[in-house]
């Protein structure tokens, strides 16, 4: 018999304890690697002059640099999840304490660019990294503690950054605080990461990459389609706010109060979906997203954003767990290049959302009228999910939590 690519852990840990090491490890890629620009931004901004344009040009070489990690690991699949992983973290870390060394706007993208590579590559082992044995009932309640890492990391991010606004901090001081968080959280998380890697052997490592089945293209098409409606208000949510209210005191809680929710949402999903199909789930979240981002786009007040911040951060870290869960269970041995599929599919959709964007600004389409847009291209992917919810349903794949008997 093969040695399994997956470490078989002990029946009597909980889901928690064996997902924490995973969930600091994406709090640090993804809370800070892919998320930090967000609330640092408007320092940036203030501090070294820099225009709306230049700052899209930031965080699109992020996104860019995200796209190009999972892309390497579409042709080139992962099969040292441990080393790849290690490596990503590091180079998170080091590359957010390198943001203040240069005050070039050319040096800044060539970093965030290397940061979104380096995020795309830990959240993709992470994503295919296995805490408990396939099949066990403990699967969908580790998975829901993983991708609350998100959440948790954005939320520690954004509070973070509110503190040290607080204190008149400068976006340099900012950058090396959280280079340092993001170092502290990899070196927390790695010796339970370790643990749960020691049984893996080097054969399991070089195991031949398995085909893709055929649903997995349909997944991350509509995955891609998420990427694209979820960047427009996860970009501008904070300036929304402060538009409405200046005082950062105020309008500084919007992006703890989005990754809290994100956090919140991936350890609540899965008590009140138990059972059901994990598409379907993928659909009712997608639907809440839609109507956050209706709320805000009519309704110019502080109370649209923090609804906003609600629906649309309550649900994104659902549908990245939702989709990750079925593509993982679909793709089996191929878990890792199905990851990797669907996260070059949201990345790419990351890029395309921005751009559509600017494209309707040029005929006078104003960001309601973008948001409202983007609001009904979810809905509509949420109602074509349908289909293919149908053919897992039938194939048994996909529920979130203990699966139902078969009939």
């Amino acid at each position: 018999m093969s040695t399994p690519i997956y470490p078989s852990i002990p029946a009597p840990r909980s889901a928690a304890a064996l997902a924490w090491p995973a969930a600091l490890a994406l709090a640090a890629a993804m809370g800070i690697g892919r998320f930090a620009f967000t609330p640092v931004w408007p320092l940036m901004a203030q501090e070294a002059g820099l225009s709306l344009s230049q700052g899209s040009w930031l965080a699109s070489a992020n996104y860019a640099g995200y796209l190009l990690g999972a892309l390497a690991a579409v042709a080139w699949p992962i099969r040292r999840l441990r080393g790849t992983l290690a490596a990503s973290l590091l180079a998170v870390a080091l590359l957010t304490l390198a943001m203040p060394l240069w005050h070039n706007v050319a040096v800044w993208c060539a970093l965030r660019l290397a940061a979104g590579y380096a995020s795309a590559s830990a959240f993709i082992c992470v994503a295919a990294w296995r805490a408990v044995p396939a099949g066990d009932p403990r699967d969908a309640q580790a998975s829901a503690v993983t991708y609350a890492g998100v959440g948790a990391g954005i939320a520690l991010t954004g509070l973070a950054c509110l503190a040290l606004m607080a204190q008149g901090a400068s976006a340099d001081t900012t950058w090396i605080a959280l280079g340092g968080l993001a170092l502290a959280l990899s070196a927390i998380a790695w010796p339970g990461l370790e643990r749960q890697a020691a049984p893996v052997r080097a054969q399991a490592n070089a195991a031949p990459a398995a085909p893709l089945p055929g649903g997995i293209p349909r997944l991350a098409l509509h995955y891609g389609v998420f990427g694209v409606g979820y960047i427009i208000p996860a970009t501008f949510l904070p300036a929304m706010a402060k538009e409405i209210i200046p005082d950062p005191a105020i309008f500084g809680w919007a992006w703890p109060l989005f990754g809290l929710a994100a956090a919140v949402s991936c350890l609540l999903v899965p008590r009140l979906a138990r059972g059901r199909d994990s598409v379907r789930v993928w659909r009712a979240a997608q639907a809440l997203m839609a109507l956050g981002m209706v709320a805000v786009a009519l309704w110019h007040h502080i109370a649209a954003v923090i609804l906003a911040a609600l629906l649309v951060g309550g649900t994104f870290m659902v549908i990245t767990q939702a989709g990750m869960l079925a593509a993982r269970r679909l793709a089996g041995a191929s878990a890792p290049r199905a990851a990797a599929l669907m996260t070059a599919a949201f990345a790419a959709g990351q890029i395309l959302g921005p751009l559509l964007a600017s494209w309707a600004a040029r005929w006078g389409a104003g960001l309601p009228q973008v948001l409202a847009a983007s609001a009904a291209l979810l809905a509509l992917s949420a109602w074509r999910l349908g289909k293919i919810t149908t053919d897992d349903d039938a194939a048994g794949h996909n529920a979130i939590g203990p699966r139902a008997r078969s009939h």
